[in-house]
C-alpha cells in the first residue's frame, strides 16, 4: 500500500510538473510590432523567430538614404534556418516603404500550391489586406526598390538567410 501511495504521487508530481513546464500553444493570431516612425512588423504567429531578421534589414535600410517617395511593395520567398516552419522550408515576406515608415508581413505558404506565382499571390493579397488602410502615395522614389532590395541583401549575409524575390512569370 505504501509502495503504491508513492509510485501515484511520483507519477501526480510529473504531470503537474509536465502541465506547468510544458510547451505554450501558439498564438492564433498575427503578431504586430510597431517601431513609430521606423517600422511596422506583421508576422504570422509561427514566424515570431523571423523578427530578428526583419529588424536587421530595416536597420540596414535606415543606413542607406531614405528614399525620396514611398516604395511599392516587393515579396521574397525567404529560407531561414533559424525559423521553425511548419511543412515549408521557407516563408514569405512582403516590404515597403509608405509614409516614411517601412512595413513587413510574413506569412507562410499555403501549404498545397507549390509554384512561385502561388507564393507571390498568397504573399501580395495578405500584405495588401495589412496595407489597404495606407495606399502608395504619388510620390513614388523610382531607386527606392534597389534600395530596399540592398537592405535585404546586407541583411541576409549578416543573418544567413537566403532572400529571393518574387515576380510574376510572363
Amino acid at each position: 500500500m505504501f509502495v503504491e501511495l508513492i509510485i501515484l504521487l511520483v507519477l501526480a508530481a510529473v504531470v503537474v510538473i509536465g502541465i506547468r513546464y510544458g510547451r505554450t500553444a501558439a498564438p492564433e493570431s498575427p503578431i504586430i510590432i510597431h517601431q513609430p516612425g521606423r517600422y511596422h512588423i506583421t508576422l504570422a504567429p509561427q514566424l515570431t523567430t523571423a523578427q530578428a531578421f526583419i529588424e536587421n534589414i530595416a536597420e540596414q535600410f535606415s543606413v542607406i538614404h531614405p528614399p525620396q517617395g514611398d516604395i511599392p511593395t516587393v515579396y521574397f520567398e525567404v529560407h531561414d534556418p533559424s525559423v521553425p516552419v511548419s511543412r515549408e522550408k521557407f516563408y514569405l515576406l512582403a516590404a515597403a516603404y509608405r509614409g516614411g515608415a517601412l512595413y513587413f508581413q510574413a506569412i507562410n505558404p499555403q501549404p498545397l500550391l507549390r509554384d512561385a506565382d502561388s507564393h507571390l499571390k498568397t504573399v501580395r493579397d495578405f500584405s495588401a489586406a495589412v496595407l489597404v488602410q495606407i495606399p502608395l502615395s504619388e510620390s513614388v522614389d523610382e531607386q527606392g526598390t534597389a534600395k530596399l532590395c540592398a537592405a535585404v541583401e546586407s541583411a541576409t549575409q549578416q543573418n544567413r538567410v537566403i532572400a529571393k524575390i518574387l515576380r510574376e512569370t510572363d
